[in-house]
């Protein structure tokens, strides 16, 4: 089979579309003919040596897709070939073939396409852990969602919006802000020209926030926990400004502070199953009926794959990048 391989650590450039051996799907794997793979950033930072996959996991990149069943495993008990499926992955995604576990296999509605499913997984199943798991957003509080024009941001944004939550976020560009506004946000802030804690403060009369969702780390944690109410929840998803900083503690003891962590790869099956599960419940069905919707920014064809890191590592997507195989 063809996947996009990683010869060397570096820039987008780097990647490489080479003949690979099939993978062996084992007791509990689907063998799948992967359609799209969706483009994330965990996928750029094992790009660039700076996140392994975990232990035992193929080291083509890739930790979502889209696909018809070739094969199964010997106890594979809820999949037949031919089934359409989506779902996540440890990795390997960006390959003709990938191995996905049957416990994290959701079949594809008959009315998506396979760019539609592979849009899915990784964003939605993140975005309800951390909204709602993590940050235990309720209805009529308020959240602050950082990179709000991303693929979890403009799923985070429709999921506190459905719950009835008031929702800030910021953008880095004024067409952004625009974009994530029809999405029925409350208010956007462009974090290049604006200052985004006197810009929160001001929107929410000096209150702040229940719940911020951040990617970003170090650099914003003293302004985050400047703009939590008594009891607010920081969620921390990535460390895109660095993983060291020094912060007052007072605080977070005064104020009751929670700050909470989350990543969905390195997880154990058995825990994934069970945010594959939640998700299915909730918000499978509203993604169906069109109540919520996966946003995505473009398609890309397979030999097109460091074109999509590209576009995700220069933040002009609005939403999801997606690569198709045909």
């Amino acid at each position: 089979m063809m996947a996009v391989t990683i010869p060397r650590f570096g820039t987008p450039d780097v990647l490489t579309i080479d003949r690979v051996p099939d993978p062996t799907p084992g007791p509990l794997h689907l063998l799948v003919q992967v359609r799209a793979f969706g483009i994330n950033r965990a996928d750029a930072l094992q790009r660039a040596g700076k996140y392994p996959p975990p232990r035992g996991e193929s080291d083509i990149p890739g930790l979502e897709l889209a696909g018809e069943v070739l094969a199964c495993g010997s106890a594979v008990t809820n999949f037949t070939p031919g089934d359409r499926v989506f779902g996540l992955v440890g990795s390997g995604a960006y390959a003709e073939k990938a191995l996905l576990d049957q416990r994290l296999a959701i079949r594809i509605p008959e009315s998506w396409g396979f760019a539609e499913a592979a849009a899915v997984a990784e964003v939605y199943c993140t975005a309800n852990e951390t909204v709602f798991g993590r940050g235990d957003l309720k209805n009529e509080e308020s959240i602050l969602v950082h990179a709000g024009g991303s693929g979890v941001g403009t799923t985070a944004i429709q999921m506190a919006k459905y719950v009835g939550a008031t929702v800030y976020f910021t953008a880095g560009s004024d067409e952004k802000i625009e974009k994530v506004m029809a999405l029925d946000a409350d208010a956007g802030i462009n974090y290049k020209t604006q200052d985004f804690v006197e810009e929160t403060k001001r929107l929410t009369n000096g209150i702040g926030v229940d719940v911020i969702e951040d990617f970003i780390g170090a650099s914003y944690i003293r302004k985050n926990i400047s703009l939590l109410k008594p009891d607010g929840r920081l969620v921390l998803l990535g460390l895109m400004g660095g993983s060291k900083s020094e912060f007052d503690l007072a605080p977070i003891l005064g104020r009751r502070l929670n700050i909470r962590g989350f990543t969905l790869r390195s997880q154990a099956i058995e825990l994934k199953q069970a945010i594959v599960a939640r998700f299915k419940e909730r918000w499978l069905p509203l993604l169906v009926n069109g109540t919520v919707r996966a946003i995505v920014h473009a398609v890309y064809p397979f030999e097109e794959t460091a074109e999509a890191h590209r576009v995700m590592e220069s933040n002009e997507n609005f939403g999801k990048l997606v690569v198709i195989i045909n």
